[in-house]
């Protein structure tokens, strides 16, 4: 049984907006993959749900003249992981919503919820770290801009006002042209498991060095988070089996992650040292690079 109050399906932002705002005791709810648990759990039981599933107008992928991707948050795993602007332009991304869960939470679990959630453990997250992705919310007082690196505010925890909804994630030209990137799930099954370790790369390679690199993690500290020293360190410099193990072992040093019943810290810590080099091996290898 799901012990809720009543469930409202609302047609437009606006409409979920004002029920948000006038029920100080409602939730919004999309796929539902994270609420409908809470409410089983009896962590939100007997809340008002305020259902955005399905809305046209935050589903589906589009291209702005300028370049920008914009995502809806309503885009389910399953429809980010085939979309052609994703696969085309930004497929660490696709790689990423391909592994999370199994085949039933990929057309259930949307990108929006992944995010606002505040999981260190999301799926989408590091990808869209690696991208320097901003999001668009909209509350009773407008809409603002909020970058995704400061959208974290601790484990389970967002900076998004209760009556706000989360309407767009963007990408823009500049942080995914001529970057090439890949995303790596470590988990203890093959399938339908919560990451033990994300890993997401996106580099920029110059005629024989690494121009720009961006490393993200998730489940390394207690929301998903950037390695500014493991990226500066390779920056202008040429791709190596040292380089490679020297950012490997940078972003090990930058990391702060926890001893859970999934694995221990110090697992996690070797986990990190070497996804990062092998990821950053295979955005490389992407972009055409070579490692010498």
């Amino acid at each position: 049984m799901f012990d809720f109050q009543k469930i409202t399906h609302a047609t437009s932002v606006d409409e979920a907006i004002y029920q948000l705002e006038r029920d100080e005791n409602a939730i919004v709810v999309s796929g539902g993959s994270d609420v409908l648990i809470g409410i089983r759990e009896g962590k939100l039981a007997g809340r008002a749900l305020v259902s955005i599933h399905g809305m046209a107008e935050l589903t589906g992928v589009s291209l702005d003249p300028d370049g920008t991707i914009a995502i809806g948050p309503c885009t389910t795993f399953a429809m980010a992981a085939e979309n052609p602007i994703i696969l085309k332009l930004i497929p660490a991304l696709s790689n990423a919503c391909s592994q999370a869960g199994g085949p039933q939470l990929r057309h259930v679990g949307t990108i929006g919820g992944n995010l606002c959630n505040g999981a260190t453990s999301a799926d989408s997250a590091p990808s869209l770290l690696s991208l320097n992705a901003e999001l668009v919310l909209q509350g009773p007082d407008g809409r603002r801009t909020a970058k995704l690196a400061d959208f974290y505010a601790g484990p389970g925890q967002v900076h998004r006002a209760r009556s706000e909804l989360l309407v767009q994630i963007r990408v823009a030209r500049a942080d995914y042209d001529g970057y090439f990137g890949h995303s790596v799930k470590y988990a203890m099954r093959n399938a339908m498991d919560i990451a033990t370790l994300n890993c997401a790369v996106h580099v920029k390679l110059g005629k024989d060095r690494i121009l720009d690199a961006r490393l993200a993690f998730g489940v390394a500290a207690p929301t998903p988070i950037r390695c500014p020293l493991a990226e500066s360190m390779v920056a202008q410099q040429q791709p190596t089996e040292a380089l490679l193990r020297r950012f490997g072992e940078t972003a090990a040093a930058e990391i702060s992650p926890r001893t859970s019943w999934r694995a221990s810290k110090e697992f996690r810590i070797q986990l990190a040292k070497e996804l990062s080099a092998r990821t950053l091996r295979q955005a490389v290898t992407n972009g055409g690079g070579v490692i010498v």
